[in-house]
Order: C-alpha cells, then sequence, then structure tokens
C-alpha cells in the first residue's frame, strides 16, 4: 500500500474527514518524523513499532558490472522495529 491508497482508504472510513484533511495530516505525520530522524532521534509509536537510525561504517565494496573495488563511505539508514503488539496481530 502507498501513500495515496492510505489516504483513500482512511477517507473511505471516515465521514467527516474530507480527503484533503488526510492528505495534509499524512504528509505532515511523515515529514515531521523524517524531520526527527534527520537529527538522530527516534520516534516510538505505541502499539506499532520505532523508527530509528542506524549508522554503517565506511567499507570496501565491489561494482557488480566491473568488478572493480569501491570504498563506500560511511552512512545512516532508516530503521523500523515493529512492536511486540504489531507481530501478534500479524500472526494471529
Amino acid at each position: 500500500m502507498n501513500k495515496s491508497n492510505l489516504i483513500k482508504k482512511i477517507s473511505d472510513r471516515q465521514d467527516y474527514l474530507n480527503e484533503d484533511d488526510i492528505r495534509q495530516t499524512t504528509n505532515i505525520i511523515v515529514s515531521l518524523i523524517s524531520n526527527i530522524l534527520s537529527v538522530g532521534n527516534r520516534v516510538e509509536i505505541r502499539n506499532f513499532g520505532t523508527f530509528s537510525v542506524r549508522s554503517r561504517e565506511q567499507r570496501i565494496s565491489r561494482n557488480p558490472k566491473t568488478g572493480t573495488t569501491v570504498q563506500v563511505n560511511p552512512k545512516h539508514h532508516p530503521y523500523f522495529r515493529a512492536s511486540k503488539h504489531l507481530k501478534e496481530s500479524l500472526n494471529k
């Protein structure tokens, strides 16, 4: 499911919210989570999961096309860990 499908599903379930309000709210939430992660903090949503940032060290990799070695700089990537409640609800 992508963001537009999520907005449509919420709009179908809620009569008192129009689609533009849902779209704006969704964009604000995604932007807020992105901004918090970019600062290096984590976001915890109870009964859903935790978003955090993990670091990858500098490493030597290989270009699959040419086979030459390439040095990859250190970088950060987002990480999501599902809560116990979410895992249990998926496995019912």
